[in-house]
């Protein structure tokens, strides 16, 4: 297999961590028999200061033409000021529509060796293991709103949540598959009792549940979701939703898992994938070798899986971060009193040599 891979470092503490992420695709690769081609480009404020915009149609052409897209972090407080159309995150919404990203995936897992990290109790957190659909390119966040200036008495704004039959039955059918292939249980989170667009979402998951006899589905309140997340995280395999309450869900639940430098996430689309972890860029600890490699490491491995259909490699690199967890490596996010933290490029190396030795 010969694939090409867009590498988007970014900002912060992006280019430590997507390098990294390439050391263990590299390791992969060659144990595999894989051919990959890196290209770099850049997007956020690297971009900005190199070419004005926070985009770049080069970077554009290159994430287009390849089959994968690897995305450290964007953003820095010091772009703060510029004008919104230009800020370092638009690169990140961007590229979701130049590439057609509509789902995204965000799997949440608790190490079995990290379980003491989480704030929640052990009995309680115990054997998570979910995978949160988000629709990523409707609702709300994109729908018809109006401004207003807070210091008029009589201000007025609002916000449209609007979905379409065809956008919810797009995000369903990922969320349907997704529940195929794990444990066969899917739950999706509306406010039917309240929201009109609710109760067309809810009535189009029970019009496909037909389709898809081997799925047990069921459905949440967003509110009742989000009180289940933190009693009983590990009921859920599959939870699907809109793109707000997605969003809002998606970090609850990786507060469960004791560190937000732990989470990758895909999105998935008609065009190239693209993978980051969940994390923003860091500006405070970048260049000091703090930064946790192992969720953009996990995004590669979804990257093998979901746009190079390369399952064994994608569970190689997965058994390899459980193993040098295991034996007990911790970077500073996850280390206990008394631990001695690895660096960013440590932990990759010992995720390289598990590889090696698997």
């Amino acid at each position: 297999m010969k694939a090409t891979i867009a590498v988007i470092g970014g900002d912060g503490i992006g280019p430590e961590i997507v390098g990294a992420a390439q050391k263990v695709m590299e390791a992969v690769a060659a144990k595999k028999g894989f051919s990959l081609e890196f290209k770099p480009c850049l997007a956020g404020g690297a971009a900005l200061d190199a070419f004005g915009v926070p985009l770049p149609q080069e970077t554009i052409d290159i994430c287009r033409s390849a089959d994968a897209v690897l995305l450290g972090a964007v953003g820095d407080p010091k772009w703060d000021t510029v004008e919104p159309s230009r800020r370092p995150e638009k690169a990140i919404l961007g590229l979701r529509k130049e590439l057609g990203l509509f789902a995204n995936l965000r799997p949440i897992k608790v190490f079995a060796p990290l379980i003491g990290r989480s704030p929640l109790k052990e009995s309680v957190v115990g054997g998570t293991d979910l995978l949160i659909v988000r629709e990523l390119t409707g609702g709300i966040y994109f729908g018809e709103r109006q401004e207003a200036d807070p210091a008029d008495p009589a201000a007025s704004a609002y916000d449209v949540e609007a979905y379409s039959a065809p956008e919810i039955k797009r995000i369903l059918e990922v969320a349907f598959k997704a529940a195929q292939g794990r444990r066969g249980k899917l739950t999706s989170i509306d406010k039917a009792n309240v929201l009109a667009s609710s109760r067309l979402w809810r009535g189009i998951v029970d019009n496909m549940a037909a389709d898809y006899a081997g799925v047990q589905v069921e459905h949440l309140y967003v509110d009742n979701g989000s009180m289940q997340l933190i009693l009983r995280p590990s009921q859920f395999d599959v939870m699907v939703t809109n793109n707000i309450f997605g969003d809002i869900l998606s970090d609850e639940a990786a507060v469960t898992t004791g560190s937000i430098g732990l989470l990758p996430s895909a999105s998935l689309g008609s065009g190239t994938g693209l993978y980051e972890p969940i994390h923003g860029s860091a500006p405070d600890i970048a260049g000091q070798g703090k930064a946790n490699p192992i969720g953009t490491i996990l995004s590669a491995a979804m990257l093998f899986r979901y746009s190079l259909q390369q399952e064994e490699a994608a569970q190689l690199i997965e058994a390899a971060v459980e193993r040098v967890l295991t034996a007990g490596h911790r970077t500073a996010d996850i280390a206990a009193a008394g631990d001695t933290p690895v660096s960013t490029e440590q932990m990759g190396d010992l995720i390289v040599a598990a590889i090696k030795e698997a």
